[in-house]
């Protein structure tokens, strides 16, 4: 059976590899290597020449990462990705292969803090502006469109609203006017493909539940090769004009040779050789046994998520459960429409009390850990307004949808009367019982 047949479970054991063809190994091998033997210098020439792909050096690509990249590239259901060293490298390169200073970014408001950071302060200091509009509308992408739009930015499951967001509606939008929606799908891998629903693009963090145990960081950029760069020379000039970074190539005429991948080629091959966030072999490796049991453990923290949060709906103190299942109206239409019912593993509440019930709940914890991470196999807890949101303005804060008394809840694969239990106890200690 082609790829294309195969189902995402299947996908995710047998995408990009099958044997290793001089040992037979059935094991990805982690390629610990700087550099690679050039054949002869006609080799060379071409491969430096982009008239064929191959490995020169590993901080642009290396063979363990590129199964990762092929792997999750067929999951998504795109023709190519970028493994890179985080997910916050992966969101700042996916913006910076298509905007320059003096361009702009239209992006939903629900964020992972980290992204909202690097949106609203790193990249505006590099010219980059970021307009954030509210997702529940989405004329409003239209409304903040102007000449030197770029790309539409948002997360499939934000965290921590956990409001999905309406990819489709967006992305035919942008699609005629050339604008490409950019999806980070880090908290519904396997619940949620953007590219079917219209995005151009796909980022994760694969820290998270791609990789699954809490051991490696590392970031994704899919690139769907289905966007027609070409056609809207104007409106994406970094893939249409003269490169002088690299000899004066036209990326979206540079990879027709290659296949419809303008985008990642010119992310590989100019963002990553010269800013370098490469990813390291030994996390590939790490990584691509995680993506290995990614359907079985999705399910498990889907199905352990909604037990979660319908216990905490009925707690008393808990003032409001933030979940797909809890919501109504067109937030949970668009959640089941593009999360088929199965509702991710994050969980969010709010206790009645504040930062100081907060703070209480999260020190009675005992199976719970308190990180600052998801998607881990471990269940995992954060009250953001003492942690990564203390240093937020009230307005920030609420754009977030980080509340005083909001606990974010990564839910594990642990036993689920085991989890209940501790929750049971920590609410009780934070005087929600």
């Amino acid at each position: 059976m082609t790829g294309s047949q195969l189902r995402p479970e299947t996908l995710a054991i047998h995408a990009g590899w099958r044997a290793d063809p001089s040992t037979g190994s059935v094991a990805v091998p982690i390629h610990q290597t700087t550099s690679y033997q050039f054949r002869d210098a006609d080799h060379a020439s071409a491969l430096f020449a982009l008239q064929e792909l191959g490995n020169i050096y590993t901080r642009i690509m290396n063979p363990t990462t590129d199964v990762l990249e092929n792997r999750v590239a067929a999951l998504e259901g795109g023709v190519a990705g970028l493994a890179l060293a985080s997910g916050q490298a992966a969101s700042a390169y996916s913006i910076q292969n298509l905007a320059r200073a003096g361009d702009n970014v239209v992006s939903s408001t629900d964020l992972y803090g980290g992204t909202w950071n690097l949106f609203a302060n790193t990249l505006k200091d590099q010219g980059i502006e970021v307009r954030f509009v509210d997702p529940t509308d989405p004329e409003g992408f239209r409304r903040a469109t102007d000449e030197r739009t770029r790309a539409y930015y948002a997360e499939t499951l934000p965290n921590p609203k956990l409001e999905v967001f309406p990819i489709a509606e967006v992305a035919a939008i942008g699609r005629p006017l050339g604008i490409p929606l950019i999806m980070d799908n880090t908290a519904a891998p396997m619940l949620c493909r953007p590219l079917d629903h219209g995005a151009a693009l796909v980022v994760y963090s694969a820290t998270k539940y791609l990789g699954g145990h809490g051991t490696s960081i590392g970031g994704l950029i899919i690139d769907g090769g289905g966007f027609d760069w070409e056609a809207h020379a104007e409106r994406q000039p970094l893939l249409n004009t003269p490169d002088p970074s690299y000899h004066g190539a036209v990326w979206s005429q540079a990879a027709k040779p290659l296949g419809p991948i303008a985008y990642i080629l010119r992310a590989r091959v100019v963002l990553l050789r010269d800013l370098g966030a490469a990813l390291s072999p030994f996390n590939a490796f790490q990584l691509i046994q995680g993506v290995e049991t990614l359907a079985l453990r999705i399910e498990r923290h889907c199905q352990n998520a909604q037990r979660v949060a319908d216990f905490l709906a009925a707690r008393k103190g808990v003032t409001r459960v933030i979940h797909p299942s809890q919501q109504s109206g067109p937030a949970r239409a668009r959640a089941d429409k593009y999360l088929g019912g199965r509702y991710g593993g994050l969980v969010g509440f709010e206790l009645d009390g504040g930062v100081d019930a907060g703070r209480r709940f999260i020190d009675a914890l005992q199976l719970f850990y308190h990180v600052a991470n998801i998607g881990d196999a471990r269940s995992l807890a954060i009250h953001p307004a003492s942690t990564t949101h203390s240093q937020l303005t009230a307005a920030e804060q609420a754009a977030t949808g980080v509340t005083p008394g909001y606990v974010r809840l990564s839910i594990g694969l642990e036993h689920i009367d085991d989890i209940l239990d501790d929750l049971d106890r920590a609410l009780t200690a934070a005087g929600a019982g």
